[in-house]
């Protein structure tokens, strides 16, 4: 078979709703109300697949959303339905998915049976709970933004919606859009706080001789410091496959890249630093344009009586921190989401914020 020409994952997925599932449905259970989106894991879902992703749990997929009895009524025929008459292939892609590995991982490939597709019969709520751990067409609550990685809210809240009629996708996706206001400020606090946390021990690893231990630490930061443009940008941030890809489109990306880019490529501390100073400085003067805050100065200087250039990042965590007026979220020791709790230095050096951070994960593990 000759190989398909490249077509984007979410592209792929809406001319299969339209022209392959919707069209069975209209024939079999018309006038069922449903909506139909592609959602969920998936290179394609953030915009970031290539004709690479192609080689396991990638082509003409969505999911189909049907009322709760509708799924009880009809979910058993749809799926079976589509089995026997979705085509075999769509522009060039097996709509037949064969598990391959131990995982089970689907793979495409023609078969001359049913399909085994990937069209996702279910209801909102089974699916946002079984995706989330929580349905965000109720309240969302604290503990819920805290608990969920921002992987999973970039999963649910980007994708494609191709029909919504049950008219609760929209809505429900919108609910997730962003962090409320003061948790926005916290979670930016918490993570300049992460960059306070280290940013001298950049210097202080190769003081004693530990280039190794300096390049790890710079990684690290470097890490943060995408984190938090994401964060001001109002992007969630993605798992590491895709974080650099997600930091690329960023409008200022252009300038830092290259300076991050030299602080992982030296190979002296002395040298390594100055290119985070550099970024440092330039996080600090977005964090001033986005008028959050009062102005903070933006310059690097000595680490207190040790020869270490540094932001001191703690400031910024401060300015935020004062700037929160509700109190649930002013009560929340700075060590934000799970993404950034899970390796923060005052994390594992306190073991009542280790503590902490663990009911946060087990009350969302048990709602």
């Amino acid at each position: 078979m000759t190989k398909p020409s490249f077509i984007p994952g979410l592209e792929l997925s809406g001319h299969f709703y339209f022209e392959a599932v919707r069209p069975l449905l209209d024939e079999v259970v018309p006038g069922t109300v449903h909506s139909a989106a592609r959602l969920g894991s998936g290179s394609e879902v953030l915009g970031f697949d290539t004709a690479r992703s192609a080689d396991h749990e990638w082509g003409p997929r969505l999911q189909l959303f049907l009322h709760p009895q509708d799924v009880t009524r009809h979910g058993a025929t749809i799926t079976e339905l589509l089995s026997e008459r979705l085509p075999k292939t769509f522009r060039g892609y097996p709509t037949h998915f064969a598990a391959a590995g131990e995982a089970s991982i689907g793979v495409m490939e023609t078969t001359d049976g049913p399909v085994h597709h990937r069209v996702e019969v279910t209801d909102l709520g089974t699916w946002f709970t079984k995706r989330l751990g929580f349905d965000p067409r109720k309240d969302v609550t604290l503990t819920d933004w805290l608990a969920t990685p921002t992987q999973l809210l970039a999963e649910v809240t980007g994708g494609a919606v191709f029909h919504d009629g049950l008219g609760e996708l929209a809505p429900a996706r919108a609910a997730l859009d962003w962090y409320p206001h003061d948790l926005w400020l916290h979670l930016l606090a918490c993570q300049w706080q992460r960059i306070s946390q280290e940013e001298a021990f950049v210097g202080r690893c190769g003081e004693v001789g530990d280039e190794l231990g300096s390049a790890v630490v710079a990684g690290r930061l470097v890490r943060d410091v995408m984190r938090l443009c994401l964060l001001m940008d109002r992007r969630y941030p993605p798992y590491s496959k895709w974080l650099g890809s997600a930091f690329t489109r960023l409008p200022r990306a252009s300038a830092l890249t290259p300076v991050l880019t030299s602080a992982l490529a030296a190979t002296d501390w002395h040298i390594r630093e100055q290119h985070l100073a550099r970024a440092y400085e330039t996080i600090a003067v977005i964090h001033n344009q986005l008028g959050l805050t009062e102005p903070v100065d933006p310059t690097t200087r000595p680490y207190h009586s040790r020869p270490f250039q540094v932001l001191h990042a703690e400031r910024f965590t401060e300015v935020l921190m004062a700037r929160i007026t509700d109190p649930a979220i002013v009560s929340l020791p700075a060590i934000g989401t799970a993404d950034q709790f899970i390796d923060s230095t005052d994390v594992l050096s306190h073991p009542e914020l280790t503590r902490a951070a663990t009911r946060v994960t087990v009350s969302q593990g048990t709602t």
